[in-house]
């Protein structure tokens, strides 16, 4: 965790701590808003995640490209500092729908210690070469919520997630660039819970997973979220929470045949709105 960003999760919780009220006692009126019985929520999102990238892109002709380190090959940086976004709307009690963008923009330079195949080209020991790597995820999810109570919903669900990358190196000496791109539309299955444990704090989280082997793809993908609410108002919140994102995939039948495999996980802080 970067010091600015540790910075502001120090003076975060403390000073909501010493804002926060006791419990509310049953049975004196409504139960205070939560998100539980948010009927729409808007959260901006501040995400630093560490990243792993490690990808082989084969050539047009299925030649194997090499495997490599985004990172160690190619100069990616390993942390990032991303916004994120999400959406949700509660259709009725039990029925929840979220809808969420990330984008994760990423730029690199390194001379080659070792020669890379990369789809149809060759890049040679001490090449410098400059590389682009956009990955962008839209996610809509569907909940049911199994169990339901005041301060307490835990729900089960699917949704669909379109992933798209876009890859660029080039090498500007020897005048030499190639691109690729993908996208891929995955169904997920899901399971979310939240705990309003007082009437300002609550915890709550989600999973998402798929893992599909098919003629033109064999992969896996999930998105871990688990985060601390804390109610500042009656629809405002802010948060500290955790994410984790992977993408495992190898895909023959597309404009990017190969290997592509993506970890982001970190802390992130956020900004809630609620009606």
């Amino acid at each position: 965790m970067s010091t600015r960003l540790a910075a502001a999760v120090a003076c975060l919780f403390p000073c909501a701590a010493a804002l926060a009220a006791g419990p509310v006692a049953p049975g004196k009126g409504p139960p205070p808003p939560s998100p539980i019985t948010d009927h729409f929520a808007l959260r901006g999102i501040y995400f630093q995640p560490t990243l792993t990238t490690d990808g082989r892109f084969d050539s047009d002709a299925g030649t194997a490209g090499t495997p490599f380190s985004g990172e160690t090959d190619l100069g990616l940086d390993d942390v990032a500092n991303q916004g994120r976004m999400e959406l949700a709307f509660r259709m009725r009690e039990r029925h929840l729908l979220r809808a969420d963008y990330f984008k994760l923009s990423r730029y690199g330079e390194n001379t080659l210690t070792r020669q890379l195949n990369f789809r149809n080209q060759v890049f040679r020991v001490n090449d410098r070469v400059a590389t682009n790597l956009d990955w962008r995820m839209i996610g809509f999810n569907y909940t049911y919520a199994v169990l339901r109570r005041p301060s307490l919903e835990l729900g089960l669900g699917a949704g669909l997630h379109l992933l798209s990358a876009d890859a660029r190196s080039e090498i500007r000496a020897r005048n030499i660039r190639e691109t690729g791109s993908g996208t891929a539309v995955l169904p997920t299955l899901g399971v979310d819970g939240t705990w309003a444990f007082h009437r300002r704090w609550s915890v709550g989280g989600f999973l998402r997973y798929l893992s599909v082997s098919t003629s033109g793809i064999d992969g896996s993908f999930s998105d871990l979220h688990l985060d601390l609410q804390y109610r500042l108002k009656r629809n405002v919140a802010i948060g500290l929470g955790y994410s984790a994102i992977n993408l495992d995939a190898e895909v023959s039948d597309a404009d990017l045949p190969g290997k592509l495999a993506i970890d982001a996980a970190g802390p992130e802080l956020f900004f809630r709105v609620s009606f």
